[in-house]
C-alpha cells in the first residue's frame, strides 16, 4: 500500500532523499507523495518516509473519498469540438509522420547513429527530403538531447498507442492560434477526460486517470524531429535539427487535502506550444504569401473514442484508422495495396517475417480481416478492388451483409447457398496471401464527420462567388484536361514544362485529386490551346 504525507509534517526534507521510487514531490512548497510511483518499499524492512521522519507523519494511503474540486485552476484555451463533431487540425507530413511513430513504436525499423543515438528516418517529398525522428527523456530543456540506443529502446517500450489521440488533441488546438510557433495553448484534466472519453471509464480511480493522462501528455514531447526538404518555388527550403514538435511549457498540480491534511491530486493543467515546424506548415499569413504552407483537416471527435476503446484488442485497427486520417486528405480513389496496409498495421519486420514463413500466414490474414471489420464496423468501410481483390477471397464478413434478417428468409438464403458449388463457409481458395500481396483497395468510405469541414468568413465566401461569377467559363474538369493534353499529343512531363508545374502536380490535376487554382486554370489553358471562354 502506498503512504501519504499529513499536515504534521514539518517540511526537515529527511525523507525525500531516502525515498527509492523517487515518488515523494515538492509542489508548490508542500512535500507529496505520488501513490502511482510509491510502492510501499518492497525491498525494505520499512518505508523509508517513516522511518527517516522524525514526526511519523507518513501514514498509509487511503483513496479520497466524495467529489474531488479545487479552488482555483488556469483558464484553459477553449475547448474543441464545439460542433460535436469535428475540429480542424495541423495535418501537414510532420504531424503524420509523428502519429504513426506514437502509433507503431518498435514495429518501425530504428537505427543507431555514429554518436550512438537511436533514430528512425524515412524519405519523403519522392525522396527529395527527408524526416528523421529521436527520443529525449528531458522536457524542460530547449536543446534536447536524443537518448542513446539502449535508453531510447527502453522509453520506446513504455509508449502509449494513446498518446498518438494526445497527439491529434494539440495539433487541433494549435489551428486555433493565429501564430502557433509563438503562442501555447492550456488544456486540462477535465478536457483531456472528454475528449479522450475517459470520464465515462468507472473502473479508473481519480489517481489513476490523472496518472494516464500525465503520461499521455508528456509522450508526444518527448519526440524530437529533424527534417530537410528543398525550397519550392517561392517557399524556402525546411530544414530543422533535433527539434521539439512539442513544448510542456508547464504542469500545474491540483491537490485536494483531507481532514489529515493528506493531499490528494485532483487535477492537472498543461501550458503547452508547438515547436518550430509550424512556423513552415502553419503559417496563414506565409501561405497567402506562398512562402509557407497552411495544411490543415478535419479530425473526427469519433476517432479518438474508437482508438481508445480498440486498442487493446485490435491495435492494428487503430493503427490503420490512425493512419487513414491523413491518408484520406489525398482524395477518393487511393487505392491501397493490402502489403501497405499491413505494413501499417503489424511493421515492416513482422510482415517480412511472415512472407518467410508460411505457417503464420493464415494467423495474420485472420488477425487482418478481423481488423478490417472492426474499421468497417466504426464506419471506415473498404470499397476492394473487384480485379485484384474479387468477391472469393474477400473477408467472410463482406459476403455475410446480405443475409436477410427475416428468419424465413434467412433460411431460404441459406438453402440458396447450399445448392451451389461454391458456399460462402467454403475455405479460402488456394493460393489466396499471394493474391492478397497484389491486391488492393480502391478507397475507404468514410463517415461525414471525417470528411475536411472548410470554414470560410462571410466576406471571403463573397469575394469567392464574385470570383466565380466573373470568371464562370475558366472551370476545367480533370476529363477536359486529360483529354486536350492527349489531343495535342503531350504528355504530363510536357504539360507540366509548360506550365511550370511539377509532373506529379499535372498528374494530381487529372486524377482528380484536388481542383487547379483560378490562375492555375489559365496557366493551364495557356500551355493547351484553350480559349478563354
Amino acid at each position: 500500500m502506498p503512504y501519504a504525507i499529513t499536515n504534521r509534517c514539518i517540511q526537515c526534507d529527511n525523507c525525500l532523499p531516502q525515498c527509492p521510487q523517487g515518488a515523494i514531490k515538492v509542489m508548490e512548497g508542500e512535500y507529496w507523495i505520488d501513490p502511482i510511483l510509491c510502492n510501499d518499499c518492497q525491498d525494505y524492512s520499512a518505508p523509508q518516509c517513516l522511518v527517516y521522519c522524525p514526526v511519523a507523519s507518513p501514514i498509509p494511503y487511503q483513496a479520497k473519498k466524495g467529489r474531488c474540486k479545487t479552488d482555483v485552476r488556469t483558464t484553459p484555451s477553449p475547448k474543441l469540438f464545439l460542433n460535436g463533431k469535428s475540429h480542424p487540425f495541423a495535418s501537414s507530413i510532420i504531424i503524420w509522420e509523428l502519429c504513426n511513430v506514437l502509433a507503431q513504436r518498435h514495429s518501425l525499423i530504428w537505427e543507431s547513429n555514429a554518436a550512438g543515438e537511436l533514430y528512425y528516418q524515412r524519405q519523403i517529398n519522392g525522396g527529395k527530403g527527408a524526416i528523421a525522428f529521436q527520443i529525449t527523456d528531458s522536457l524542460e530543456s530547449n536543446i534536447p538531447i536524443p537518448l542513446k540506443s539502449k535508453e531510447a529502446l527502453s522509453a520506446i517500450a513504455t509508449f502509449d498507442i494513446r498518446a498518438a489521440c494526445m497527439h491529434l488533441i494539440y495539433a487541433a488546438h494549435v489551428t486555433n492560434l493565429n501564430q502557433p510557433w509563438e503562442e501555447e495553448f492550456i488544456i486540462n484534466d477535465r478536457q483531456i477526460e472528454e475528449y479522450l472519453g475517459l470520464e465515462k471509464r468507472k473502473d479508473l480511480s481519480k489517481s489513476a486517470k490523472l496518472a494516464l493522462i500525465k503520461e499521455l501528455v508528456q509522450q508526444p514531447c518527448k519526440l524530437i524531429v529533424s527534417i530537410n526538404l528543398p525550397a519550392q518555388r517561392k517557399m524556402q527550403g525546411v530544414s530543422l535539427e533535433k527539434s521539439r514538435l512539442w513544448h510542456l511549457l508547464e504542469t500545474q498540480h491540483h491537490f485536494q487535502a483531507d481532514e489529515l491534511g493528506c493531499k490528494h491530486l485532483v487535477g492537472l493543467t498543461f501550458k503547452i506550444k508547438a515547436g518550430e515546424w509550424a512556423q513552415y506548415f502553419l503559417n496563414q499569413q506565409g501561405c497567402q504569401e506562398r512562402t509557407a504552407l497552411y495544411q490543415y483537416g478535419s479530425l473526427p471527435k469519433a476517432l479518438l473514442s474508437a482508438v481508445m476503446s480498440i486498442w487493446q484488442q485490435h491495435e492494428g485497427a487503430a493503427r490503420m484508422m490512425l493512419w487513414l486520417l491523413f491518408k484520406t486528405k489525398m482524395g477518393r480513389e487511393q487505392r491501397i495495396t493490402i502489403p501497405t496496409l499491413m505494413r501499417v498495421a503489424y511493421g515492416e519486420r513482422k510482415l517480412s517475417q511472415v512472407i518467410l514463413q508460411p505457417e503464420n500466414r493464415q494467423r495474420l490474414l485472420r488477425i487482418f480481416e478481423s481488423d478490417l471489420e472492426v474499421l468497417n464496423q466504426y464506419g471506415l468501410k473498404p470499397v476492394f478492388d473487384p480485379v485484384t481483390y474479387p468477391l472469393e477471397i474477400q473477408p467472410l464478413w463482406t459476403k455475410l451483409v446480405d443475409i436477410p434478417e427475416d428468419a424465413e428468409a434467412a433460411l431460404e438464403f441459406w438453402i440458396d447457398d447450399g445448392s451451389h458449388s461454391t458456399r460462402l463457409t467454403d475455405a479460402a481458395p488456394r493460393g489466396k496471401w499471394n493474391r492478397l500481396m497484389n491486391a488492393r483497395i480502391l478507397y475507404f468510405d468514410m463517415p461525414p464527420e471525417w470528411k475536411k469541414q472548410i470554414t470560410k468568413s462571410k466576406k471571403k465566401q463573397q469575394t469567392n462567388n464574385r470570383k466565380a461569377k466573373l470568371k464562370p467559363q475558366l472551370t476545367l474538369s480533370t476529363e477536359y484536361i486529360l483529354e486536350a493534353r492527349k489531343r495535342l499529343g503531350l504528355s504530363q512531363r510536357d504539360l507540366a514544362q509548360l506550365t511550370g508545374k511539377s509532373q506529379s502536380w499535372i498528374r494530381d490535376i487529372e486524377n482528380g485529386r484536388f481542383q487547379a487554382k483560378l490562375e492555375d486554370q489559365i496557366l493551364l489553358r495557356k500551355a493547351l490551346g484553350l480559349g478563354m471562354g
